[in-house]
């Protein structure tokens, strides 16, 4: 019912609102599990690509997302409840693996697409960074395709550190063509993993026009 009334009612003001543009929609699988990879620049992607996308989408969602303070907190932590979204502490090694079992039973349900953002964390600068291989463990583990995606100006619409968006700014949505990644089965798994997670980073990057700096984004999360 919740996901209906955003989809039917919500979705299209927002978009009004915020202008996407969405390139690539056709390449969105009607129906099986789908796992969407995407850049990460700012806290409004995961309320942008959900509208993007003819389908609904699972998050795995940063922990402190869900115990903001005041009215949008209360606001946040409803919406991404309410969507099924997970929450996972960044640098936990135990809580990260639990929230990507977590996806990996929601891709066993039918018809469902579970979003993760490879790098890991919001990109301060712009750069894309190194995938980590949670990635690449969640696509062997489930044998689904990845759709991966790559944003633009969602930076501009809500900069880290602003506590609203802006209305004026326009984000662009770039869908890729799904990717299937059955041939990495005969490697071993840690190979496997990290070779999965680069191309899809590398996809990512020729998606989003990104500069690319090779290293893990290790850096503190601005909020």
């Amino acid at each position: 019912m919740f996901y209906t009334f955003m989809s039917r009612v919500v979705a299209p003001i927002l978009r009004l609102l915020f202008r996407s543009r969405v390139e690539g929609v056709e390449n969105v699988p009607s129906g099986g599990p789908l796992i969407v990879a995407s850049n990460h620049l700012s806290f409004i992607d995961s309320f942008i690509i959900p509208l993007a996308l003819p389908r609904k989408v699972t998050y795995i969602a940063k922990a402190d997302y869900f115990g903001q303070p005041g009215i949008k907190g209360r606001f946040v932590h409803w919406f991404l409840t309410t969507l099924g979204h997970v929450p996972v502490k960044r640098g936990a090694r135990r809580a990260a693996m639990g929230a990507l079992e977590q996806g990996l039973e929601i891709l066993a349900e039918d018809d469902s697409a579970f979003a993760i953002y490879p790098e890991g964390t919001r990109s301060l600068d712009g750069r894309l960074y190194r995938g980590r291989t949670g990635i690449g463990w969640l696509v062997l583990a489930s044998g689904a395709k990845v759709l991966p995606i790559g944003l633009e100006g969602t930076d501009r619409i809500q900069p880290i550190g602003s506590s609203w968006p802006r209305i004026g700014p326009r984000a662009t949505v770039r869908i890729g063509e799904p990717m299937d990644f059955s041939h990495y089965r005969g490697l071993p798994p840690a190979k496997a993993r990290r070779a999965i997670t680069d191309e899809i980073i590398e996809t990512i990057q020729k998606l989003s026009g990104q500069d690319y700096t090779g290293t893990y984004n290790d850096g503190a999360d601005a909020g």
